[in-house]
């Protein structure tokens, strides 16, 4: 008898994560809050609570061949990087295609997810939802959630001294949509990831003036790369992958040569904008626009804001912005899983205690795990085809996983390192969106 899998969420994971369960004969259920699929990329006027929100304007930092899946070219005729209505469009195809839609309930939203009581020796799972009203209870063999981490947003107002009294405007990135209404405006953006660098370049075109506050700085790449082919088909290859591998027991070579990779485009020192670690390898901002708006003078870049006026920002060089009518903090996301119990996955300093970021280690069966809760050198879309591939193996007892010894040891090392690039991906959409 096939195993029963809750699949939670119908975004790109959940979708992917669905054909993976079909492949491998086990029978899912997807559960998505909305009347549609796409989640992220389906993007919708108006912000919804417990959605990913988008705006309009948002391309693809990754190209068409890099993003599709494996077995699963997108069409010939789409351009290589692609606005939200056309992946929407992919995935729609790509769900028809392999039958998917009728493994989806549509306008059911997951209340909880609970150990069955005899988890131990079944490792099923006890899975409450909710749909028009109505609540229904179910048992499965295993659950994937796949409801993505754009949905809370962060925004620290206690690292912003004087916001109280601020007469502006002022709202979360999530809450940007279009530019019309920002007309002659002074805008203060503050972050320096994807959203952040997106919208202050599309806020530049209809406001006064537009600032953007970094703490950190970021690379900032082009989509464009050498000979004019998308950039990550140019990084991303055998040769280069197995370079960076010769070159990691060289740290001074490889930084030396990273640096000089980054500043080709153009110099980040005398744009304000390089990163505070230089030789940190993160994840860089992808950005055709933004260093020839800032040559323009529509974008200005500023340091750390230490202190807001009524009107006014002050910054930690010692400079004050004045007549500032509108911030805009593209500060982020928090981590939130609302129908698990804490003791599951365990978020702490914004950083999950996830084996390879999929598995919780303490389980006493590994038939749980988080599909797209990873943030990659390159496209989103492969790698959490590759996660969900894996996943469904280990419910089907073809994969087993180390010892929760070993899974903590590895998870630790890992957020210890993610720790330190915390800074710099606070305000990050992730290179996968343009988004």
């Amino acid at each position: 008898m096939a195993k029963k899998v809750a699949v939670i969420g119908a975004g790109v994971s959940g979708l992917v994560s669905l054909k993976c369960c079909v492949d491998e004969g086990l029978e899912p259920t997807c559960f998505e809050r909305t009347e549609d699929i796409g989640g992220l990329w389906r993007f919708k006027e108006n912000v919804e609570d417990g959605r990913a929100s988008i705006y309009q304007s948002v391309i693809s930092n990754t190209s068409k061949e890099m993003s599709c899946f494996s077995d699963f070219p997108m069409p010939e005729d789409f351009p290589n990087f692609l606005h939200n209505s056309k992946l929407l469009e992919y995935f729609r195809i790509f769900a028809r295609k392999f039958d998917l839609l009728k493994y989806i309930q549509f306008q059911t939203t997951v209340l909880s997810v609970r150990k069955h009581p005899d988890f131990s020796s079944s490792g099923q799972w006890e899975v409450v939802t909710e749909s028009n009203g109505k609540k229904q209870s179910a048992v499965f063999d295993a659950v994937m959630v796949c409801s993505g981490h754009h949905i809370l947003p962060h925004i620290p107002l206690d690292s912003f001294p004087g916001i109280e009294k601020f007469k502006g405007q002022y709202f979360h990135s999530r809450q940007y949509k279009h530019p019309e209404g920002f007309e002659g405006k002074h805008i203060l953006v503050i972050g320096l990831g994807n959203s952040a660098s997106d919208i202050a370049v599309e806020l530049s075109k209809k406001a006064a003036q537009v600032f953007i506050s970094t703490r950190h700085g970021s690379w900032v790449m082009s989509r464009i790369s050498k000979d004019g082919y998308p950039w990550d088909m140019v990084l991303h290859t055998r040769f280069i992958s197995m370079l960076r591998n010769v070159l990691s027991q060289f740290k001074i070579i490889r930084k030396w040569m990273m640096e000089q990779q980054m500043n080709r485009w153009f110099n980040h020192a005398d744009y304000g904008l390089q990163p505070q670690n230089k030789h940190l390898m993160k994840e860089p901002v992808v950005n055709d626009d933004l260093p020839s708006r800032i040559l323009y003078g529509a974008i200005k870049v500023k340091s750390r804001v230490i202190e807001l006026t009524e009107t006014s920002a002050i910054f930690e060089d010692g400079t004050v912005e004045e007549d500032i009518d509108v911030i805009v903090f593209a500060t982020g996301y928090t981590f939130s899983f609302p129908f698990l119990e804490e003791s599951l996955v365990k978020v702490k300093d914004n950083t999950i205690s996830l084996y390879k970021y999929m598995f919780p280690p303490h389980l006493e069966k590994s038939t749980l795990a988080c599909i797209g809760f990873i943030q990659p050198l390159g496209s989103i879309f492969p790698t959490v085809e590759l996660q969900a591939r894996w996943a469904t193996r280990v419910f089907k007892g073809l994969c087993t996983l180390p010892s929760e010894k070993t899974m903590m040891a590895d998870t630790i090392k890992r957020n210890e390192k993610r720790i330190d690039l915390l800074p710099a991906l606070c305000g990050q959409r992730g290179n996968w969106m343009g988004q």
